[in-house]
């Protein structure tokens, strides 16, 4: 767990745009669970999380075409809320930070640390803002 104080800018940094931050288990339930989309944010502290995972979230949620929902969870903070997450992510291995885009409450697309990391937040908004074109 990291301290509040640190994390709560990284926090603001979604919340600002319209990202609603799931705390509990039971809130990331009925979010995912919902009707329509839901773009799903695995927060963290690291590097990559700064320079490329949330600002291409926030550039992609920007775009005209967007999920119904935005939702984040933040790693190393809320532990029930981001094991329940991951646990709609399956079959992908945890990761932070992470994207994920429901529909009805199915998988539909994802991006993993790995896609993440050395890839320009603007790439990863594309990749993003495609997926929106398609299921939103």
């Amino acid at each position: 767990m990291y301290p509040e104080y640190l994390v709560e800018p990284m926090r603001a940094e979604l919340t600002k745009v319209g990202f609603e931050e799931m705390k509990t288990a039971e809130d990331v339930d009925n979010a995912i669970s919902s009707e329509g989309t839901v773009f799903v944010v695995v927060n963290s502290v690291c590097g990559c999380a700064a320079s490329n995972a949330r600002p291409a979230a926030r550039l992609a949620a920007a775009n005209e075409k967007h999920p119904d929902k935005l939702i984040t969870v933040f790693a190393g903070m809320e532990k029930e809320a981001v094991d329940r997450a991951r646990s709609y992510m399956m079959p992908f291995p945890p990761s932070s930070p992470a994207m994920a885009l429901f529909k009805d409450g199915k998988l539909v697309h994802m991006i993993e640390r790995h896609q993440i990391e050395g890839r320009a937040a603007q790439m990863i908004a594309d990749n993003l803002i495609g997926a929106f074109e398609q299921y939103c």
